[in-house]
């Protein structure tokens, strides 16, 4: 049974606290000021505490501090009056962990603490995360091996159990919505719905409507009503891609449904409930978006509830063979071609590598070399590291003997697809104009010139294949007459 703490010197709140918690099941202890809550901290062993910040004697705040430095790892949540946020702010600055603002429903109240009883659960078992780190966490999606993202996989199985809202940050590419999904997947609303937005895919005068919805007639082009994605997500969870790219109107309406559980379609005025855990995703520093006004600090705090942290590919050089002969297989299956090996000489090669575009441009890159490589053995010379900026001449050649000279090489369809695949979720790369160049030139090769026949087995008009040679100077480089 959870000891909770109650410091309000109001005798009536205090009262109905202590009787509402008392039969949700937890063992209450109060006081009216903080002095005595402060002695009460000293002989009890309180698990959350309690407090207003507007109290006789030593402030709420001056209190929360000297609760702190008793046990820095208290939970300490504090109410104040509506209107006094910039207080509450200040406060979570100087550790509490939540804030509840005045009047509130005592149900509010139970949510609240329920969350922060979890909350320190979770941290307190992932003291001993690092002597469980002995058993290996696997998943049919998820190649890690590494010890720190062993780390990661167990604190995910850890949060899964709780309500409690989690952002996982990281940089580009190394796989931050996979952990969303196992959390949504490992989770009480594993059967409900897991849905992901991104909010630098959306314009951002679209986004509100894509969110929260909207009425029929709300604005230009509105001609019916539109179900957003938190109505969508209700019993289930909603992934926020990108949020520190999120805009500053929108957090404000983001930040509601945190604190409420509703909120209004666009362009209407009923209420709508929802049930929904947020779990967040960012490659910023939130805390230095907030410092520079980018971001909701308010908002920052709500999220930042359970952080899960992801590290990049050179910080677990140990996955990369892993992750290699992982992307291997499923080029192999989907594509149905045959499997490929890695040598040693390459595996060596990719794991002194920085993939500046993590486990996403692995990925990328075993990808082009299932179509660029001439044997069934990868070998250094076939792993197109930083190919957006290596056109070799003797790119395209690779490509014509992989499409003719071997029979068990994919066909040109089939390496068209692959590469084009690669180049559309690997935009840093810019590889798009490489990838025209290649297969322009393959095809020239292949019909010897012939640009109508090269024309029709690219797909593309005369004239279309016309500027693409002179753009690329393709005439000059075989020396067609």
């Amino acid at each position: 049974m959870a000891a909770i703490l109650i410091v309000e010197d109001e005798a009536r709140m205090r009262r109905l606290l202590e009787l509402d918690l008392g039969e949700a099941g937890y063992q209450t202890f109060s006081a009216a000021d903080a002095e005595k809550g402060l002695d009460m901290l000293r002989r009890e062993q309180i698990d959350l505490v309690l407090t207003d910040l507007k109290l006789p004697g030593l402030g709420g705040l001056e209190f929360l501090q000297a609760a702190k430095r008793l046990n820095g790892a208290l939970p300490v949540v504090v109410m104040t009056a509506y209107g006094s946020v910039e207080t509450a702010v200040e406060a979570m600055k100087a550790g509490a962990s939540d804030y509840v603002l005045k009047p509130f429903a005592l149900a509010e109240m139970r949510l609240v603490v329920q969350k922060e009883l979890d909350v320190r659960r979770l941290r307190e078992e992932n003291l001993s995360l690092r002597e469980a780190l002995g058993r290996q966490y696997n998943y049919p999606n998820i190649v890690a091996r590494s010890p720190k993202m062993q780390e990661v996989l167990a604190l995910a199985e850890r949060v899964a159990a709780t309500p409690s809202t989690v952002l996982i940050g990281g940089e580009s590419g190394v796989g931050k919505d996979l952990i969303a999904r196992l959390i949504h997947q490992r989770s009480s609303r594993a059967s409900g719905p897991f849905i992901k937005i991104n909010s630098t895919a959306i314009p951002e005068n679209l986004l509100e409507s894509e969110l929260f919805g909207h009425e029929k007639g709300a604005f230009t082009g509105a001609s019916a009503q539109r179900i957003g994605r938190f109505e969508q997500s209700n019993g289930g969870t909603l992934f926020l891609d990108e949020i520190g790219d999120m805009p500053l109107a929108v957090q404000s309406k983001i930040l509601r449904v945190l604190q409420e559980g509703e909120f209004s379609r666009v362009g209407g005025n009923t209420t709508v409930k929802t049930d929904v855990r947020i779990i967040a995703a960012t490659n910023k520093t939130l805390e230095q978006e907030v410092a520079k006004k980018q971001f909701r600090e308010d908002l920052f705090y709500r999220l930042n509830v359970v952080r899960i942290h992801l590290p990049p590919l050179r910080q677990r050089r140990e996955d990369v063979n892993l992750l290699a002969e992982y992307f291997l297989k499923k080029i192999a299956t989907q594509k149905h071609l045959p499997q490929l090996k890695l040598s040693e000489e390459a595996v060596k090669l990719m794991e002194e590598y920085p993939w500046p575009g993590n486990v996403r441009e692995l990925e990328n890159t075993i990808q082009r070399a299932c179509v660029l490589a001439t044997s069934d053995v990868l070998l250094p010379k076939d792993i197109p590291l930083g190919a957006a900026t290596q056109q070799s001449d003797g790119a395209s050649e690779n490509l014509a003997v992989a499409v003719n000279s071997n029979p068990v090489r994919p066909t040109l369809e089939t390496a068209v697809e692959i590469l084009l695949d690669a180049a559309s979720t690997d935009r840093s790369l810019q590889l798009l104009p490489w990838l025209e160049r290649e297969f322009t030139l393959f095809a020239m090769k292949r019909t010897k010139g012939n640009q109508v026949k090269a024309a029709k087995l690219l797909g593309v008009t005369r004239a279309t294949l016309r500027k693409r040679i002179e753009r690329y100077g393709i005439t000059r480089e075989l020396n067609f007459q």
